[in-house]
């Protein structure tokens, strides 16, 4: 299994990222990436841009070097609510949103009940497009529950490389929310969360999870371009 595209990457203007949308752009055509999308921070984590940042990502053309450039946001999801740090009227603008936890951005109180009834509430609404590394033992959340509800409400459950790679903890969770995600028919995508070119589009350490597991390419929406346009084309995304 590969990846044609990378739904979760961050620009220079996440401050805590080093790279440009050109230089992102310019790499994903290198890496042949049929598409990726630029999903810098939501408004409540330090040194994010302002909301004009957002409403004008539409300067960006919508394929530039032969790369579908998808325009996004990771929205913090705030409280156990599932308010996001993320007015409609920027999401409504945007080709695809993000929503996740963050200890920085999250103001309520942690525990596997505030956690679920968060991600319960964020299924609901209706400009999420995918939830974020959610393996965070430290939000932990009924997995059961909220996976077969995200699985009804079509959203996407993000199988995170930098998780895999880099934080030990949360590989056991991954593991069961993809297992779920197999149990209930929830599509996945597989994402780098890059902060740089070096890790755009590489994502062995997740597919090999995947593939451990048996997990069944035809849930993976952006392990294919057929894959991928079906998704954009159900959420009325443009192709092109």
């Amino acid at each position: 299994m590969k990846i044609v595209a990378d739904l979760h990457t961050h620009t220079i203007t996440s401050v805590h990222a080093y790279a440009t949308a050109l230089e992102m752009i310019s790499e994903a055509e290198r890496l042949g990436l049929y598409a990726f999308a630029i999903t810098d921070h939501g408004q409540s984590m330090h040194g994010t841009p302002h909301p004009y940042y957002f409403m004008n990502l539409h300067a960006i053309p919508r394929v530039m070097n032969k790369v579908r450039v998808l325009k996004g946001i990771e929205a913090n999801i705030t409280d156990r609510n599932g308010n996001l740090d993320a007015d409609e009227s920027i999401l409504k603008n945007l080709d695809f949103c993000i929503a996740s936890l963050h200890m920085p951005t999250y103001h309520d109180e942690v525990s596997v009940d505030a956690c679920t009834e968060a991600y319960l509430n964020i299924a609901e609404n209706p400009y999420v497009n995918m939830i974020a590394h959610s393996g965070s033992p430290y939000f932990k959340y009924d997995y059961e529950t909220v996976i077969k509800r995200f699985a009804q409400c079509g959203k996407l459950v993000e199988i995170n490389n930098a998780s895999i790679k880099h934080k030990p903890d949360f590989v056991p969770n991954c593991k069961e929310i993809a297992k779920l995600c197999m149990k209930h028919g929830c599509r996945v995508a597989v994402d780098t969360d890059a902060h740089f070119i070096t890790q755009l589009g590489r994502a062995d350490q997740a597919l090999s999870m995947l593939e451990e597991i048996g997990f069944p390419e035809e849930l993976v929406v952006n392990a294919s371009v057929e894959n991928l346009n079906k998704y954009l084309t159900e959420m009325n995304i443009p192709l092109k």
